[in-house]
């Protein structure tokens, strides 16, 4: 008991989910040592939905093994490639195959995350007092979960905010920084080698809509805009909203045309799409890559410049940080390229 009890106390101590799901199946493993125990979340298009390994351990393993968050999705295995996952997830039921090894399938349906499940293998069938044991843990990994999205999402439109932003910043530079320094040889298959994009998006005349329809209409249109985004971008891509009307897009492209176009795509989607007693409204947006060693305002600042272009250039439109520094449209600050700048 006193184990337990230290193992959910070490749980709950975390903020990370990354950190918590690592935590999770080393907790479970330690309790009851299965020969394997992992954590599966599904990532990838509708109708082509594939399993992301978020934490998976062996009864040898020190360290977790994981997919990278931007993994391809073609580099996955399919959705309908493992049936019990799919069944535990419909059902919201735990499932158990016979044979060896034993495979007990627990679905982790959480607030706001896309869905996920345990999935433990042992030698033989799992208990019934094991059973009711990792139900319980699972429990309080969801309510943690539910916990957290209180302190990580915006409480209007239920996007990441500016707290979580700085630590998914930081680990996407991070591997840039190593990548750039040789150190991949150990990268999972699954991973890509496209490049990070940070992209600010900024609704155009949003202050006349709370003007003129007032500030409940106002925050209609901010969730409706939100609700866009989730349906337009790809599932592993990270939205925040900055507060007011502006949001930020982090995502993981092969190059800039690829970036673009998923731009691009959502400020079609706007434009087209028709927001109660508003009517039509339109985004300008900006974007830069991120570079090895970048800082969360460098980056942010290069997108910035790229927004107050489109807007003092029409609106409705997508531009590119490199694209006007190329065309000498904009001139590269020193700070903008990750290095300091000391005056």
């Amino acid at each position: 008991m006193p184990e337990l009890v230290d193992s959910l106390a070490n749980l709950t101590a975390l903020r990370d989910r990354d950190a918590l799901d690592v935590a999770l199946v080393g907790t479970i493993r330690d309790l009851l040592q299965p020969e394997t125990a992992a954590i599966y979340r599904c990532v990838g298009e509708m109708g082509d939905d594939r399993w992301l390994t978020c934490a998976h351990l062996t009864a040898d393993q020190a360290l977790p093994s994981s997919d990278s968050e931007w993994a391809h999705p073609d580099t996955l295995p399919k959705l309908a490639d493992y049936p019990m996952r799919q069944q535990a997830l419909e059902s919201q039921n735990a499932i158990r195959s016979g044979g060896a090894p034993h495979i007990t399938v627990f679905p982790l349906a959480t607030r706001q995350e896309a869905p996920r499940i345990l999935e433990l293998g042992t030698r033989d069938a799992l208990p019934e007092d094991a059973h009711k044991l990792v139900s319980g843990i699972l429990r309080l990994y969801r309510n943690f979960h539910g916990l957290l999205d209180y302190g990580e999402r915006d409480s209007l439109t239920e996007l990441l905010n500016r707290k979580t932003f700085d630590s998914a910043f930081m680990k996407a530079t991070l591997e840039l920084c190593e990548r750039s320094g040789g150190h991949d040889a150990g990268r999972r298959a699954g991973e890509t080698t496209g490049s990070y994009w940070l992209a600010v998006i900024d609704i155009d005349h949003f202050k006349r809509v709370n003007d003129t329809f007032g500030h409940l209409i106002g925050d209609e249109v901010l969730l409706l805009l939100a609700r866009l985004m989730r349906e337009t971008f790809r599932q592993n891509d990270q939205l925040y909203r900055f507060g007011g009307e502006e949001f930020v897009v982090l995502m993981r492209c092969a190059n800039e045309a690829a970036a673009a176009l998923s731009l691009e795509r959502f400020r079609t989607s706007t434009e087209h799409h028709v927001f109660p007693q508003v009517g039509h409204i339109t985004v300008s947006t900006g974007f830069s890559a991120l570079h090895a060693g970048d800082t969360p305002s460098g980056a942010f600042e290069r997108a910035d410049k790229a927004v107050y272009h489109a807007k003092s250039h029409g609106r409705n439109r997508v531009c590119s940080y490199h694209a006007l520094v190329a065309r000498g449209v904009i001139v590269e600050s020193v700070a903008a390229t990750g290095d300091v700048e000391l005056f």
